[in-house]
């Protein structure tokens, strides 16, 4: 079980019966944190927000690419936390794969 207590560290035990995408089965799963990669520059989303950016855009709407952002009102700063990588290495077949979303947490303790 995990459990996530405000302000402090996020226990998580070592090892955890779940899912396994290869084996197709639960299986016992060893519970590992790997560092979290950046967003890469040459996936679609990216290129289409840059294409929409540029000077020579064209006319007619962009949505929200179009607006200008409102400084006043605009969030500046970083994010206290950042989200965790966790990876599940299978004891069945020795594949590893990511957990689907990161939780924000700044510390994490293996149990």
């Amino acid at each position: 079980m995990i459990t996530i207590l405000h302000g402090e560290t996020m226990k998580i035990p070592k090892q955890i019966k779940r899912y396994c995408p290869v084996c197709k089965t639960h299986t016992i799963v060893k519970v590992a944190l790997s560092k979290r990669k950046p967003a890469s520059a040459m996936k679609h989303g990216n290129k289409y927000r840059a294409r929409l950016r540029g000077l020579a855009r064209g006319h007619g709407n962009h949505g929200r690419y179009s607006k200008k952002p409102i400084s006043k009102w605009k969030m500046t700063g970083s994010k206290q936390t950042k989200k965790t990588d966790i990876r599940y290495t299978c004891t069945k077949c020795g594949k590893s794969f990511n957990q689907s979303h990161g939780i924000r947490t700044k510390k994490i303790e293996f149990v």
